[in-house]
């Protein structure tokens, strides 16, 4: 017999949130040693023995209060939550980035508390007036790609040559 305690899995342990039809969780067996998971019906994926138990209160892997192992308790609610309309998809950070540049370099720039006001103020007043959503370093970028194509049209006399001539 192996010493190794058999812990339930991190599936067993947490449930996903932001996928609103996901499975049920596979239920949370205790077992005498590891030669047993080859004859849980849990860990083997039998659907026999969910169908025995489906007219039972599902049960809930709960974290003990005082720091001590996990108890399995019933969950009362379930047949309640499960009667609620699935919750509408969510627009997921993975999604907004598809049509987005991927920058590979970075820079750390420092300014003023003065400066950083000025450039959040600019993109509220960009959001709010004109309706174009940009975060900080975008404006910053754009920022930079005028300055530099204004380099280059003008060469000595544009905006970037005049204004570092003066500080």
């Amino acid at each position: 017999m192996t010493r190794r305690p058999v812990l339930p899995g991190a599936s067993e342990l947490f449930r996903r949130t932001d996928t609103p039809a996901t499975p049920p969780p596979a239920p949370v067996t205790e077992l005498p040693n590891l030669a047993a998971t080859t004859s849980s019906p849990a860990l083997r994926g039998s659907s026999a023995a969910r169908e025995a138990e489906a007219g039972a209160p599902p049960l809930t892997l709960v974290p003990d209060v005082a720091g001590g192992a996990p108890r399995i308790v019933v969950d009362e609610l379930a047949a309640h939550r499960s009667t609620l309309p699935a919750a509408p998809a969510q627009r997921t950070r993975g999604a907004a980035d598809k049509n987005r540049t991927r920058h590979e370099e970075k820079i750390t720039v420092y300014c003023s508390a003065d400066e950083l006001l000025a450039l959040e103020t600019a993109r509220l007043t960009l959001r709010g007036q004109h309706g174009v959503a940009a975060d900080r370093g975008r404006i910053v970028r754009e920022a930079i790609n005028v300055l530099l194509a204004d380099l280059e049209v003008h060469g000595e006399d544009s905006v970037l040559v005049r204004r570092l001539r003066k500080h």
